[in-house]
């Protein structure tokens, strides 16, 4: 596609006003795709500021990009007016040590992590491999500390960790969150699979039941937020005050100082959980999710909300 030299100039305005510009799907805080999240993650782990752009909120930019940089997907990653690539290039260029020395940060720490594979589980995963034959077993944990296991080509070159015989390959930040984790095989009450007990992790948001919020907003020592769009809390809102995510309201709550308590309300609480797991990765340190949402408000704190 011929770029419009508007769209063109906008694009060169964007990478000459900032050195590092990742072009995604979403924003840092919440990605709209796995790629765009990878990418994010790596910039973030090497401590480095970086402007982005979500191509979602601006067609032409989308497809414009594509054009400039004669490279088909997003996300894409810019640094000094020039193209690196995208999220598996950039993957590969953090493990090799190549990316932060493009950006002249520290070079990331290789140390292969301490784990435990027990038994059970290093049965079930040789097997895996027993069928493909010249592959490795991978383990990527991201920065939700969601973990995912991939057959990959093996690489001598790789942070590999070993336990009972069984080698697993990580990326530079999968290495460190994996430092000190278990992986079991479970076939109990939580189902079959592979189990990872990571120390690591992050405790889960707590939950605040609704008459407790109800009673914390109407004290004013708490502030709600209500992370459902307009056309839901047009069907049924909570009678205390609070704040939402329209506009630039954000924006402004992420500007809040970090000690503010917060506590997230949706329909049923999933949305909600989401949001204030994204929070307390900003750094606010009193973030609490509304156990059932504006459903448990209904049947709970108020009945004239309506359900549902």
């Amino acid at each position: 596609m011929s770029l419009d030299p508007a769209l063109r100039s906008r694009i060169e305005s964007l990478l000459g006003s900032n050195r590092v510009v990742l072009f995604m799907k979403g924003q840092p805080t919440m990605p709209q795709c796995g790629f765009s999240a990878k990418a994010v993650g790596v910039l973030q782990d090497l401590g480095v500021e970086f402007a982005h752009v979500n191509v979602l909120a601006d067609g032409e930019i989308r497809e414009g990009i594509k054009a400039y940089g004669d490279w088909p997907t997003i996300p894409q990653l810019y640094v000094d007016g020039e193209l690196v690539g995208g999220s598996d290039i950039v993957l590969q260029m953090a493990g090799s040590g190549e990316l932060s020395r493009l950006l002249g940060v520290a070079p990331p720490d290789r140390t292969p992590p301490s784990i435990t594979v027990t038994p059970a589980a290093v049965d079930m995963l040789k097997g895996a491999l027993a069928d493909a034959p010249g592959a490795a077993l991978q383990l990527a944990i991201d920065a939700r500390f969601q973990p995912d296991f991939q057959l990959v080509p093996h690489d001598d070159g790789a942070i590999a960790a070993e336990s009972n015989g069984l080698r697993v390959q990580f990326d530079v930040a999968s290495a460190r969150r994996a430092e000190g984790i278990t992986i079991d095989w479970v076939d109990d009450i939580r189902g079959k699979g592979l189990a990872i007990d990571n120390p690591n992790a992050p405790k889960p948001v707590p939950e605040l039941d609704v008459r407790s919020t109800d009673d914390q907003v109407r004290a004013g020592s708490l502030l709600l937020v209500d992370v459902r769009p307009a056309d839901e809390r047009a069907i049924a809102a909570v009678g205390v005050p609070f704040e939402s995510f329209d506009g630039d309201n954000r924006a402004r709550l992420e500007a809040l100082p970090k000690d503010t308590a917060l506590a997230f309300l949706c329909h049923r609480g999933g949305r909600s959980a989401q949001a204030a797991e994204q929070f307390r990765a900003l750094g606010f340190t009193r973030v609490h999710n509304v156990t059932g949402g504006i459903d448990a408000w209904a049947q709970d704190v108020d009945g004239n909300v309506p359900r549902y």
